[in-house]
């Protein structure tokens, strides 16, 4: 729908973005940082190669798992804003913000003015992308791009060119240098989306899909590519990788280790059946890990990924919106603005199977797939989005029986199951329970009378307080996720402030002429005191305890004076020593001929900081 937004259109987008850009900005400073993510980001300050590879530690050695694409956006807020928890942060959130009025302009020209607004009340609100945009994690700008994307070929199908659909490629190109495969989840809709939306023979089609997707893979890969013209010898290692390739970190260690059942998830972080949890507080049930897979995971009651943060919005935009797609393909006429019969059918007919396939592609995905965290689904949360928002602007409309019962089925389902999600607390429920009430008595008045103002009004209030039966509970948890600074970013090489604060001043005064601040175990503990101080660190093992500096070389480097502590923060037991850090044969080494300066340096553990063999004291 090429028609500009009109007055009422645009205050209401206006109200939509303010509210969702307030849910992601307020109090962002309080959300726990990520020392992994952040760490990168300070050391790619220090150099062009440090800031090309996405460098892990100030020194170069290693690097992070994914392409910086994202993480030279935090780079650039940093540099202009300060070093900050909330400017390490802004680039997420506001990708999340942006996502808003893109998706209901995309979605308007889709399907209605109405179902644009509604998806990005949908979006605004919903939880699981509040809480990652929130976050010091990259997901967010992905998905933005993949709104980006599905915009993009609504214009291709408009104008029937190949520069959008190019375009399209492209943007989904730069999204798998953001978050690699996980956007995968969207690929397979939206080429069909393009394929079906497309006018001309389907030969021509196939031609410009092929152009698409040769740019796609250009994109996608440039990265990775570009890494290749550095000499071998000058690349960092890239962390999770095995032969310290950033293609193998990409497509095995970010790729077919997390579909399958190789997990590097720590101790406790999974479900256990049979164990019983504390759900007395929000809290509790928040710090429920993720139920295994199966194919009701999504509309779990509790956890990080719980129906409150996602399950609600996904089965409304189920239950409204797949029978909405089936009947826009149906729907042969052109609509009341005077489109073009063919490109309504086309566009119908492409958002149908498009967006349902997108749908169903990351339910299957994120029900089964074993490693799962719940910024991972920010691969189909717009089609999440777009779907409610489709299927609630046909469902409100007084045109027919089948749209009321489909409306009455999805209201009441969405305060039936706020109830079960609400563990007893009235005061929302209510507010659902009584907006689903406004609404099938507003939608039965609009029935009643197809003429005049009356149903226009009655219509438009009912889709209000249809929104308010639906996403009470999840803004709800948005207010609740802000008040307790909730994150989905991980604390992979945090530190206590007990351990951390006298660590750095103690490293601080011994230094002497050393280059390397201190050895580390393992490469993703020590993120915390990087950030700090913003020191070279001598990486000694990377995932799994794969040796990254021998003991020859680091007595080598003992010898040189580039060296002098080492810092062991885990213990060597008999269970997975093969890949435990502490296990290794340098931190062995370190033990048995380094001297213990814990007590010295005030740290609340012993045996964690050792003066190396050969260090002047």
């Amino acid at each position: 729908m090429r028609r500009p937004l009109r007055p009422w259109e645009w205050a209401c987008l206006a109200a939509i973005t303010i509210g969702a850009g307030a849910l992601r900005l307020v109090h962002l400073g309080r959300v726990s940082p990520d020392p992994f993510y952040d760490a990168a980001v300070r050391s790619m300050t220090a150099s062009v190669h440090n800031f090309f590879f996405g460098a892990f530690e100030p020194g170069g050695s290693v690097s992070i798992d994914k392409p910086p694409v994202d993480l030279w956006l935090q780079v650039a807020s940093v540099k202009l804003l300060g070093f900050s928890s909330t400017t390490l942060k802004l680039p997420e959130a506001l990708a999340g913000t942006a996502s808003v009025p893109l998706l209901a302009v995309t979605v308007r020209r889709m399907w209605s003015p109405a179902a644009g607004l509604a998806a990005a009340a949908a979006m605004a609100v919903l939880p699981v992308e509040v809480i990652t945009a929130r976050s010091d994690t990259m997901d967010a700008v992905m998905m933005l791009l993949l709104v980006l994307a599905l915009a993009m070929l609504v214009r291709a199908c408009e104008d029937g060119g190949t520069r959008w659909l190019v375009a399209a490629a492209v943007a989904l190109g730069l999204a798998f240098n953001v978050k690699l495969l996980e956007t995968v989840v969207a690929l397979p809709g939206l080429a069909v989306f393009a394929y079906l939306c497309l006018p001309g023979s389907r030969r021509r089609r196939m031609l410009k899909l092929g152009v698409a997707g040769l740019a796609y893979v250009v994109v996608a890969l440039s990265w990775l590519t570009a890494t290749l013209i550095v000499p071998a010898g000058e690349r960092p290692w890239a962390i999770g990788s095995t032969n310290g390739s950033a293609w193998n970190a990409a497509f095995v260690f970010n790729g077919s280790d997390r579909l399958g059942s190789k997990s590097t998830e720590p101790t406790g972080s999974e479900f256990l059946p049979g164990h019983s949890y504390p759900v007395a507080t929000q809290e509790e049930r928040d710090h429920i890990p993720i139920l295994p897979p199966s194919p009701t995971r999504l509309l779990a009651r509790y956890g990080p990924l719980s129906g409150q943060r996602l399950g609600l919005e996904l089965l409304i935009a189920l239950l409204l919106g797949v029978p909405a797609l089936i009947w826009g393909v149906l729907r042969d006429s052109a609509d009341e603005d005077g489109e073009p019969a063919g490109l309504r059918r086309r566009m119908r007919r492409a958002s149908a199977a498009g967006l349902t396939l997108w749908m169903l592609s990351g339910i299957i995905l994120f029900s089964h797939m074993i490693r799962l965290h719940p910024r991972y689904v920010e691969g189909f949360t717009p089609v999440v989005a777009a779907m409610l928002g489709i299927g609630l602007a046909w469902a409100i409309t007084p045109l027919g029986r089948l749209r009321a019962v489909v409306l009455c089925v999805g209201i009441l389902a969405a305060v039936y199951y706020s109830e079960l999600l609400l563990y007893g607390t009235p005061s929302i429920w209510l507010l659902s329970l009584a907006g689903g009430l406004a609404a099938l008595i507003l939608a039965a008045a609009a029935h009643m009378r197809r003429a005049g103002r009356l149903p226009v009004l009655a219509t438009s209030a009912a889709a209000v307080a249809s929104l308010v039966a639906i996403l009470a509970v999840p803004l709800k948890a948005d207010i609740t996720a802000i008040k307790d600074s909730v994150t989905d970013a991980g604390y992979v090489g945090g530190l206590p402030g007990n351990e951390l604060n006298p660590l750095s001043s103690y490293l601080r005064a011994h230094q002497g002429s050393a280059r390397y601040e201190v050895a580390a175990e393992s490469a993703t503990s020590i993120g915390a005191l990087i950030v700090r101080d913003d020191r070279p660190v001598l990486v000694l093992t990377t995932y799994n305890a794969q040796v990254f500096t021998t003991v020859a070389k680091l007595r080598q480097l003992i010898a040189q004076g580039e060296v002098r502590y080492a810092f062991l923060n885990s213990y060597c037991g008999t269970t997975y020593a093969s890949t435990n850090p502490a296990c290794s044969a340098p931190a062995r080494w370190i033990r048995a001929h380094g001297r213990n300066v814990s007590r010295q340096a005030g740290l609340p553990h012993d045996k964690t900081l050792y003066l190396l063999a050969g260090a002047t004291p």
